[in-house]
């Protein structure tokens, strides 16, 4: 009787340090939210995105994870108005790698999980594969207003907020933009696959002759992660804004295809190649062997 009592103590604390390690590794997860027919987690709705798969399977895959500056609408320049994403692949040998655009418009770094996109994209991916990610412009917005509900808590700290998400329907507990991007650098380590975190485009917003950079919020944000988390970082707020800054007023007008955010064509592939050039400058490229001619031929540009 004795070594049955023994037997249950064990096998009670057994499940006690199961449950707590279970329960921390839930804190560290951001979850999707449960399916509801019709919403923006709904497979349907998925399936009218249009993303992208890769081409050749056996290739590596430099996938793009981002918001409509770096793919909008289904990437048909619809309105006049295109994403860096597009262009880009004209600047790699596709016979080398895929170029894979899942970027969607309106995302955030917390819907582009929550809508189960993320997953999606994570279950794509195999070791060896190029993740760039791009969040920023749309995580400034209300965590719970009834138009979007897709704001972020600013900063890079471990707070949360619970909300009811009036547009899920759904309990949620939102989280801060650099825990977010933490989640998409663990979870792409985790797959063998190596993140890259750029900073957000500059929109076409001036002061004092120059256009306003972002690193004092989301630029600098995702920069501080990408450094917590010892991986890539490509300061392409910066690379953009020098080129613009040169360029000035009346031919940056140009490049925008709405008054402050949406790039032209001409705009993304600018910063396309402000894209190449960030790569080119990091330490260990892990793209280096795939550019094309037209990719090779831009020089390296660290920004800052």
């Amino acid at each position: 009787m004795k070594k049955l009592a023994g037997y249950v103590v064990v096998a009670g604390w057994l499940c006690a340090v199961a449950l707590m390690v279970w329960g921390s590794s839930q804190m560290l997860v951001a979850q999707q939210l449960p399916v509801e027919v019709g919403s923006p987690t709904d497979p349907a709705v998925h399936e009218k995105l249009g993303l992208p798969r890769p081409a050749s399977p056996s290739l590596p895959t430099l996938f793009l994870v981002g918001d409509s500056t770096v793919r909008n609408g289904h990437g048909d320049g619809a309105n006049g108005q295109w994403g860096w994403g597009e262009p880009l692949v004209d600047l790699f040998d596709t016979s080398k790698i895929n170029v894979v655009n899942r970027a969607i418009g309106g995302r955030s770094s917390r819907t582009y999980i929550t809508e189960g996109h993320w997953a999606d994209t994570l279950a794509l991916m195999k070791p060896g594969d190029v993740v760039l990610f791009q969040f920023g412009h749309n995580d400034s917005g209300p965590l719970d207003d009834t138009a979007r509900a897709r704001g972020t808590i600013p900063g890079t700290g471990d707070e949360s907020r619970e909300i009811e998400n009036p547009i899920l329907k759904r309990h949620e507990t939102v989280h801060s933009y650099g825990w977010y991007m933490r989640q998409y650098v663990r979870d792409t380590v985790a797959k063998g696959a190596i993140p890259v975190l750029c900073s957000p485009i500059p929109r076409k917003t001036w002061r004092d002759g120059k256009v306003v950079r972002n690193h004092d919020n989301y630029g600098g944000w995702a920069q501080a992660i990408a450094k917590q988390e010892h991986v890539r970082f490509v300061d392409l707020n910066e690379i953009i804004a020098r080129r613009y800054d040169a360029l000035g007023e009346a031919k940056v007008e140009t490049l925008f295809a709405d008054p402050h955010t949406h790039t032209s064509r001409a705009g993304a592939e600018l910063n396309a190649e402000c894209v190449v050039a960030g790569l080119k400058a990091l330490t260990d490229d892990p793209v280096a062997k795939d550019f094309s001619a037209k990719g090779q031929a831009i020089a390296p540009d660290a920004g800052r």
